[in-house]
């Protein structure tokens, strides 16, 4: 490798590894907040399965708000390497957004094509909903376990990606009139508080400040 080959190596590493900038961690938290508090709210209204045509597509529409806010997690994660900076750290992120882009098509076509909500390929799709939120508890563990973040933002993502391993056995126990109260009410704790953690102190996630 020449001299100037190394020079440019070294300059696009520091390029990388530099922090993202302070009000990018802002808007893609706010982000977060926005699609976690958008889904708690219908979710409050009509639980997580409605009765009515209206109310499957709002909630389903709701969790696709949900799922964007997730993305721009997912975001702030890859660009502050939240989960480490080895080659599988980076992958997990990756696969985790191949999993929700999947789980978003589902909330789509669940909530614009409901002649198709009982076919294979619609129940293909659907498990990714539960599969993403999984992936997101990982992530979650690795962030805590990595310690790049700092603070209340190296803990609360193992508390709002915990909604699956809440919610779920919730409601297979309690039913699911008690498991709606939960479910939109860890959204708030969970993932809304965490967006507004990281907007208010970015710094947290940055680094090198």
């Amino acid at each position: 490798m020449t001299a100037h080959t190394q020079r440019n190596a070294h300059a696009a590493d520091a390029s990388s590894s530099a922090p993202p900038a302070e009000t990018t961690v802002r808007r893609l938290a706010l982000g977060l907040s926005t699609g976690a508090l958008t889904w708690s709210a219908v979710s409050f209204l009509y639980g997580f399965n409605p009765a009515t045509e209206a109310g499957v597509t709002i909630t389903d529409l709701g969790g696709l708000a949900f799922q964007f806010g997730a993305l721009c997690l997912l975001a702030i994660m890859g660009r502050t390497g939240a989960t480490g900076v080895s080659r599988v750290a980076r992958a997990m992120l990756q696969v985790e957004r191949v999993l929700l882009a999947l789980a978003m098509a589902w909330s789509v076509f669940h909530a614009f094509l409901p002649a198709a909500r009982d076919s294979v390929w619609m129940g293909i799709l659907d498990a990714f909903w539960p599969l993403s939120m999984l992936g997101m508890f990982v992530i979650g563990v690795k962030v805590a376990v990595a310690g790049r973040w700092r603070g209340a933002a190296r803990l609360w993502p193992l508390v709002a990606e915990s909604w699956v391993v809440v919610t779920l056995p919730t409601m297979a126990i309690l039913g699911s009139s008690v498991s709606d109260v939960v479910g939109a009410a860890h959204l708030l704790v969970g993932y809304t508080t965490l967006g507004l953690i990281i907007a208010f102190r970015p710094e947290l996630v940055r680094g090198g400040d």
